[in-house]
């Protein structure tokens, strides 16, 4: 009786549990691994389904942190900086001229000459003035030779001539920056009438002759003090190309969603420009700004070349240059020094510059 009684047990829980049995069967078959056929399927299934999930976590968290130094504009300048060798070049080659003019007077007296110094000892009187000795009197006492006739010292003369260029570039580049920016944005923002006006000045002013009509402005003021003239004339004829530039990226910054909440939240016009536009545009013309400064040591160049710039005995290399021109047969060398430095002051800034427009306005750089 005890065996006979649990076979129909046995057989009516089969017959209760059988149905259920193959899908209890393949449910619990999955969760234990010892089984070799199931085992290989579930592991794929691990292996290849959960992955869409967690690869992406991990590049989501190696790319956030690789984002945030290149966020800021003047990070990314300074990373892209120095990966460029001829960028480190010419940025160490203009420090070395802003150093050199703002220390001119020093450096000057370190030599043991002033720019209007003569020195009778270190020319020939019997060659025409001609300096003693090889490569235009090139020797300790004058690292970098004399001038013909006079004897005056090139070093001091160039070294102070960097002074004279440098300032008036760079005191002519603020005001085209500051003139044209200001121009700009307002013709940009306000529009209409503001905008007519002011796009109509800039095609007059950039429809003028501008070397022709320095020169004769220089040519007719002459008791004036020349660097202030000069600093004056060339930002008066500049600013209209910095005007355009501002203007564009003033256009398409004014109906972006932050200017308008700016707008809505009750900010006036002159805090919209300065805290929303402005720094919108400051990287475009901070690139301009470099590359203007080339441009301005050439002109104050051209100008003192031609003799309606730099009044003589003031130093300048233009003026140098052209002084030069006369005795470029006799003493080369006092030709080459002055126009070696030019041409490494226009390519240093010129390569500075074209660097932080590719890096600040890549727009403008691909166009």
């Amino acid at each position: 009786m005890t065996t006979t009684a649990p076979v129909p047990e046995d057989r009516a829980h089969q017959a209760t549990a059988g149905p259920p049995a193959p899908d209890a069967a393949p449910a619990a078959s999955p969760s234990p691994s010892p089984s070799p056929s199931p085992g290989p399927d579930p592991d794929g299934a691990t292996a290849h389904g959960p992955d869409p999930v967690p690869d992406p976590a991990p590049d989501a968290a190696t790319v956030r942190p690789a984002a945030a130094p290149g966020s800021s504009p003047w990070q990314l300048a300074r990373r892209e900086l120095r990966r460029r060798p001829a960028v480190r070049v010419s940025l160490c080659l203009v420090l070395l001229f802003v150093l050199m003019a703002v220390t001119a007077p020093w450096l000057g007296a370190l030599g043991g000459w002033s720019p209007n110094e003569f020195d009778k000892t270190a020319i020939d009187p019997y060659l025409g003035g001609q300096p003693l000795g090889t490569l235009g009197g090139i020797s300790p006492e004058h690292w970098l030779g004399v001038e013909p006739v006079t004897g005056r010292d090139l070093f001091a003369r160039v070294v102070n001539g960097a002074q004279v260029s440098l300032l008036i570039a760079f005191a002519a580049t603020a005001i085209v920056v500051a003139a044209g920016t200001a121009a700009g944005i307002a013709a940009g923002y306000f529009g209409g009438r503001t905008d007519t006006i002011l796009s109509r000045l800039m095609d007059l002013t950039m429809s003028f002759p501008s070397l022709i009509f320095m020169i004769a402005m220089l040519s007719v003021a002459k008791d004036v003090n020349r660097i202030v003239l000069m600093t004056t004339v060339i930002g008066v004829f500049g600013w209209p190309g910095v005007a355009r530039v501002v203007r564009g990226q003033t256009l398409s910054l004014k109906h972006r969603e932050y200017v308008d909440a700016a707008r809505v939240g009750g900010s006036g016009p002159w805090r919209i420009l300065t805290r929303d536009i402005l720094p919108g545009v400051s990287g475009p013309v901070i690139a301009y700004t470099t590359l203007l400064i080339p441009g301005m040591i050439s002109t104050e160049a051209a100008l003192s070349y031609l003799g309606v710039g730099v009044r003589p005995p003031t130093p300048s290399w233009g003026q140098m240059i052209a002084e030069s021109v006369a005795y470029y047969e006799t003493d080369p060398m006092y030709f080459v020094i002055p126009s070696v430095f030019l041409f490494l002051a226009v390519l240093a800034f010129t390569l500075l510059g074209d660097a932080l427009r590719d890096i600040l306005d890549p727009r403008g750089g691909r166009s």
